[in-house]
């Protein structure tokens, strides 16, 4: 099993890393996810007899890495999905995309989720938006590093409306052209109010894959 990075934990929320790769939830591959790690974790770590209760309120796609919250009671989870519903819960992304994107932009699409779990730009679709600056373009690979804060959080949202405008992720395989094994995204930033106390609460993670260790990572919260 692997050890979990636990950010922040107590009696009723837990922050974890997602590793690159693990599914948020259980799917028909039966491939260990991160809701059942975070299970098997309370449930050791507290001798728990009997299923554990954990709420999972938010996902992220399984090739990608980042912050999580959990939900560690019924009354925490309902709290916490009321503040996704309402836009109250701040996630920001690091993205690596190919080619040089503006400074900074704001995205607006209608996405349209389809049978087969692509998601295209279509007018029958959901609105969706986010807005990014470039943290740093690199013109020898012509890869810009950007930083993304989501609005709205629909399927591949990041991934499809990058990609619709010339600038597909790195590793993208779905809807780029790359053929390499990880993604140039990541959940680096997680910002919500404590379901219980009312407290903001804030955290952050800088990714150590390789594809990322080719920026200067210490420019990102300059502006």
């Amino acid at each position: 099993m692997n050890k979990l990075n636990i950010l922040y934990e107590d009696n009723h929320i837990i922050v974890v890393e997602k590793p690159i790769n693990v599914l948020s939830q259980s799917d028909n591959t039966n491939d260990l996810d991160l809701l059942t790690m975070v299970k098997n974790y309370i449930k050791e770590k507290y001798n728990k007899p009997g299923n554990v209760y954990v709420g999972l309120v938010h996902r992220l796609d399984r090739v990608v890495g980042g912050i999580m919250v959990f939900a560690k009671t019924s009354k925490a989870a309902s709290r916490l999905s009321d503040q996704i519903r309402l836009n109250n819960v701040n996630k920001t992304y690091l993205a690596i995309v190919h080619g040089k994107t503006k400074n900074n932009n704001i995205l607006k699409d209608k996405l349209l989720k389809l049978s087969d779990f692509n998601t295209i730009v279509d007018n029958k679709g959901k609105d969706s938006e986010l807005s990014y600056e470039l943290i740093e373009y690199l013109e020898k690979d012509n890869l810009s590093l950007v930083k993304v804060n989501l609005k709205t959080g629909r399927h591949h949202q990041i991934r499809v409306q990058f990609s619709s405008r010339g600038y597909p992720l790195v590793g993208d395989k779905r809807y780029g052209k790359d053929n390499i094994n990880e993604i140039g995204l990541y959940a680096y930033k997680l910002s919500f109010i404590h379901p219980t106390t009312k407290e903001k609460m804030e955290f952050k993670l800088i990714p150590k894959h390789s594809l990322f260790s080719k920026f200067n990572l210490k420019n990102i919260d300059k502006n």
